[in-house]
């Protein structure tokens, strides 16, 4: 069935203060983290908490100050998804494309439709998007025409992983046009033609929206179309942003996994038969558990944050006029995400499994839904292979291979 595009929702612009939108995020969250596990079993895609994060007007936080933002750096954001992410891990992944195309937005503002969409963002407006498809040979390849037909275009295809687009806007999405060139199209979500599939079947991040988009003849306009690159030095870095949001995502859902056990053991759970202690808080294995969690959570976090700090070096060097300084920061941001998605990944599945150490049967209730975490963090990482990412970063240390590291995919 398709589903109601949020574009209906109200809005409002952004502040333009950084301290005031940071100032919001622990709120927005609290609100968020509201009913999330309720949500997950009964598959209620989490509408209002997009239209709190409109109103908190913080899809504008990376806009830097000269543009008209607020000026929130990488690690500002990533924080915030991090956020997010423990309340409600769905909705820090759903709004990957969204940071994803204000990122290129802000290192490259300076044409007039760069300009119209900049408003939008300032304006409270989300992006989604879906580019990939299902049932082609390879990841990456496309099948979706975009044909000429008067003085406009037309859309057709079906489109897969369009994560967070049931909650945008505005979406892009690729397309193959008459000369057979690979082009993207940004266009409104209630274009007529577009509908937005809840059809999304993983075991995880089941509130993301991140099945289909069917396109039906939909009308594209001249200035809607343009070129696609993801080996542009822009792409490349942005695809190494992509790679970390999900991350932080993950790292979201590891403290969502703390915290739910903290309250898991002193709201309920008890001590073993053959415990010592007479409460399970006051059992000393059960403490040592909690501790590991607690670690693990914090472990992920900063090798997150160092990621983020990289990042933000990139871009720094972007607005430099040093091209050999600009690549090695892009290699080096790449490098560094890589490496923290390969640890990062095994600190956090092994947290989200020892929560169920903390107690008996109870903890495997469905009203707890304390398994969400695993499933959402399985699932994540399943967007990236983490066997070539160590691969990768293997081959570099051994004999200072890049080429996976400077192809802006996500390898």
């Amino acid at each position: 069935m398709p589903i109601i595009a949020s574009s209906a929702l109200p809005s409002t612009p952004a502040e333009t203060d950084r301290a005031t939108l940071l100032a919001r995020i622990p709120d927005l969250a609290t609100e968020i983290a509201k009913e999330a596990a309720r949500r997950d079993l009964e598959r209620e895609l989490p509408h209002e908490a997009f239209r709190l994060f409109k109103e908190a007007g913080l899809g504008a936080l990376r806009i830097p100050t000269t543009l008209g933002g607020p000026g929130g750096s990488v690690l500002d954001y990533i924080e915030m998804i991090m956020t997010i992410g423990a309340a409600d891990s769905n909705v820090a992944h759903a709004l990957r494309s969204h940071f994803n195309f204000t990122e290129a937005l802000l290192l490259n503002p300076n044409g007039a439709v760069d300009r119209t969409q900049l408003a939008r963002v300032l304006g409270g407006k989300l992006f989604g998007g879906a580019h990939t498809e299902q049932g082609t040979k390879r990841p990456g390849e496309v099948t979706t025409r975009l044909t000429k037909s008067g003085e406009s275009y037309r859309l057709n295809g079906r489109k897969w992983y369009a994560t967070g687009t049931a909650f945008a806007d505005f979406a892009s999405f690729s397309a193959r046009n008459d000369e057979d060139q690979l082009v993207s199209v940004l266009l409104p979500v209630d274009r007529k033609g577009i509908a937005i599939l809840d059809d999304w079947d993983g075991m995880g991040q089941r509130l993301t929206a991140s099945g289909g988009v069917l396109l039906d003849d939909v009308e594209v306009l001249p200035h809607e179309i343009s070129t696609r690159g993801l080996n542009t030095l822009v792409g490349r870095h942005t695809s190494t942003l992509r790679q970390l949001h999900l991350a932080a995502s993950m790292a979201g859902a590891v403290r969502g996994a703390l915290r739910e056990g903290t309250e898991y053991v002193r709201r309920q759970a008890r001590s073993a038969a053959h415990s010592a202690a007479e409460t399970a808080n006051a059992d000393p294995f059960v403490q040592k558990i909690l501790g590991e969690i607690a670690a693990g959570s914090f472990a992920v976090d900063m090798l997150i944050r160092e990621s983020a700090r990289a990042l933000d070096r990139t871009v720094e060097a972007f607005a430099g006029d040093d091209p050999e300084a600009l690549e090695a920061a892009l290699v080096e941001s790449a490098l560094t995400t890589a490496r923290t998605q390969i640890v990062a990944s095994q600190l956090a599945l092994a947290a989200a499994t020892n929560v169920f150490e903390l107690g008996g049967g109870s903890a495997t209730s469905r009203h707890l839904n304390l398994d969400r975490h695993w499933r959402n963090i399985r699932t994540v990482l399943n967007h990236n292979p983490l066997l070539h990412k160590a691969r990768v970063v293997g081959d570099y240390y051994i004999n200072g291979t890049t080429t996976h590291l400077e192809e802006g995919k996500v390898f």
